[in-house]
């Protein structure tokens, strides 16, 4: 389905979409900490749900996000490492808050 506004953002109307591929679904924006809604359509048709992973790509066209691979088994670390990347991690937390 692509929906198009009529006259205000409440009343819209919809019309049977013939594929989205290469269409503009919609015009999200950028949130205050970067954030941004993937249109419903595209959530459903490429799986991404809530606590999805994404990869993202700098491209000519502009940026592109893509579901990525599901993660292998890394390297076994010992304690102390483990505890230092969590010390980094949440370092990094306090600076996005």
């Amino acid at each position: 389905m692509f929906v198009t506004p009529i006259y205000s953002r409440t009343m819209c109307k919809v019309r049977p979409d013939h594929g989205t591929t290469g269409r503009k679904l919609s015009n999200p924006k950028v949130k205050r900490k970067g954030q941004v809604t993937i249109p419903l359509e595209l959530r459903e048709r490429f799986k991404i749900k809530e606590g999805s992973v994404l990869e993202v790509e700098a491209r000519e066209q502009g940026i592109l996000l893509k579901p990525a691979a599901p993660l292998e088994a890394g390297a076994v670390v010992g304690e102390e490492a483990f505890k230092k990347i969590l010390r980094d991690l949440e370092s990094l937390r306090k600076k996005w808050r």
